[in-house]
């Protein structure tokens, strides 16, 4: 039976991603819960730095809530396949 861990034994599969785009737009973990909890989504930034090391899983919820804040595909965020729309936004991923 499969586990539900990356290889390197991690919680889940967007930390790299998010690292990513918050790093893009020069955001600090807490920057980017601020922002996130000003768009009405319930985050801190102990969530982001847990999420960033991989040491938390990740609800569908919040992988909504950070594909709607950064307006990438979920494709993105969870296989690291951009769409044609996110290549646009960001054709530097």
């Amino acid at each position: 039976m499969k586990r539900l861990r990356t290889q390197d034994n991690g919680k889940n599969i967007i930390s790299g991603r998010l690292t990513a785009l918050r790093e893009h737009y020069g955001y600090s973990q807490r920057d980017l819960a601020d922002k996130l909890q000003l768009a009405d989504f319930d985050v801190d930034k102990n969530m982001i730095t847990r999420i960033e090391t991989n040491n938390r899983y990740v609800s569908d919820f919040e992988i909504k809530a950070f594909s709607e804040f950064f307006n990438v595909s979920y494709s993105f965020l969870l296989d690291g396949i951009p769409t044609a729309e996110d290549l646009k936004k960001y054709p530097d991923l």
